[in-house]
């Protein structure tokens, strides 16, 4: 299972949102080393007009396992605290995608022939690469510098030659920035400038000699990062749960369920007042408990119990009280 099982729900090993108060629990002071970000910024724009060159192009081959299912499974590159997580569907291949599919091909590989058409592009990593950095603090506003880079966003640009054959190669998309950021005091520990950045293509067009000339829209977040031990509150440590083995537990939901079926509560037989959790059990007051007898159904999965629960036998989800 894991934290957010629906065997763990709202547990107090769980991390999650606070309910009541928020001090509660509170054990000790930590200390942790974490990146903490001291300023950032971010820039949206549409850049028209760009000539990329394109390199490392490889042609994208039907791979004959993709089609048959729904997904590809997510593949997951993790860099220090990020990661970067991609999941093809069938038609929607990544660059790695292409080329393990081109490694593993029994043919030979074609050549690109003809006249190149542009069909898409988007960036291939959310992590740009900045060069050319100059910081130059401000003397009227102290802890402010002007911050100029190129920041150099990868991408994945796909394409079709003259026998209609796909093919994927890297380019590169460079813009400039020239902004104003919070800078601390200079320490032992320096600080750096990280970007983040998103990009795809509206529309392009070959020029020849593997370039192209795209409309991009681009996003690039700058922030400023320094390596940093924090003092911050604690609730103790993590209560680990075991780990779920796919498909080995998928009788769980089912056995939760009650051994009988339940039933809605017929107002005006006494007999059954004890049989559905009514304030009562004797014959005279049946009729008026069975009116007053509540439901509650889960917010979750639906499941229906009798009387007022808080939580859902099957899924641990909060239930709601009907009227």
């Amino acid at each position: 299972m894991s934290f957010y099982s629906y065997k763990n729900a709202n547990a107090n090993c769980s991390p999650g949102t606070v309910t009541g108060n928020i001090c509660q629990g509170l054990t000790e002071k930590i200390c942790i080393q974490v990146k903490n970000v001291y300023d950032s910024c971010l820039q949206q724009e549409q850049l028209d007009d760009v000539d990329v060159k394109v390199t490392d192009i490889v042609p994208v081959l039907p791979d004959p396992c993709a089609c048959r299912r729904t997904s590809t499974p997510c593949r997951c590159d993790c860099t220090g605290n990020t990661c970067s997580c991609t999941c093809s569907n069938c038609g929607k291949l990544t660059y790695q995608d292409v080329v393990e599919n081109a490694e593993q091909s029994p043919c030979p590989l074609p050549v690109p022939y003809g006249q190149w058409t542009f069909e898409s592009c988007r960036s291939s990593t959310t992590n740009g690469a900045i060069r050319d950095l100059t910081i130059e603090r401000l003397c009227d506003r102290p802890q402010f510098a002007r911050v100029r880079g190129t920041v150099d966003i990868p991408i994945d640009v796909l394409f079709t030659d003259q026998r209609c054959q796909e093919w994927m190669g890297k380019a590169t998309v460079s813009v400039s920035k020239d902004v104003l950021l919070a800078i601390p005091d200079e320490s032992i520990v320096p600080f750096t400038l990280e970007s983040m950045v998103s990009a795809i293509c509206v529309s392009g067009e070959y020029l020849g000699d593997c370039e192209f000339e795209i409309t991009i829209c681009v996003t690039v977040v700058l922030k400023i990062l320094a390596e940093v031990e924090l003092m911050v509150p604690s609730y103790g440590f993590c209560e680990v749960p075991p780990c779920e083995e796919y498909a080995e537990n998928v009788c769980d939901e089912f056995f939760s369920l009650p051994l009988f079926p339940q039933q809605s509560c017929s107002c005006g037989t006494a007999e059954t007042s004890s049989v559905y959790n009514c304030s009562t059990t004797s014959t005279s007051a049946a009729t008026s408990a069975c009116t007053t007898c509540q439901t509650s159904t889960c917010s979750s999965c639906g499941t229906a119990c009798v009387g007022a629960c808080s939580q859902c036998p099957r899924c641990g989800c909060t239930m709601t009280l009907n009227s």
